[in-house]
């Protein structure tokens, strides 16, 4: 039987960590430099279910997860983009400034309408 073998990323600068914090949930996945998917982990694979996925906590056990399977194939340094308006948000960035790797950058990547699609007409009661 064949054992499996460790994937090494290739050391040319700073992994990616993509937070998307949204309102249920949130998902972690960190990148190398090609865009290739080191690792990943999220609120509920970590064991949360219902609203306990929508916790601060629940966040940070995913990005600690996460960081740890990404520390083993070799990450140290990493840049940060954050999406999503979420309760996970700021305890992430506090459990990857806790975890031990160099922070380059930490962006806002959240999508923001220019005025956007026209809204719904007003209600009448």
């Amino acid at each position: 039987m064949a054992t499996k073998k460790i994937k090494e990323i290739k050391k040319e600068g700073p992994a990616k960590i993509y937070i998307s914090a949204s309102f249920n949930n949130t998902l972690v996945n960190i990148c190398d430099n090609s865009g290739g998917s080191v690792a990943w982990c999220s609120a509920g694979a970590s064991g949360f279910k219902g609203t306990r996925k929508s916790t601060p906590f629940a966040a940070t056990t995913a990005i600690e997860t996460a960081i740890k399977k990404a520390k083993d194939k070799g990450v140290d340094e990493v840049e940060i983009y954050v999406k999503g308006p979420g309760p996970g948000r700021d305890a992430a960035l506090r459990a990857v400034k806790a975890s031990g790797v160099k922070i380059t950058l930490i962006a806002d990547v959240t999508p923001i309408p220019h005025n956007g699609p026209r809204p719904k007409k007003k209600r009448r009661v």
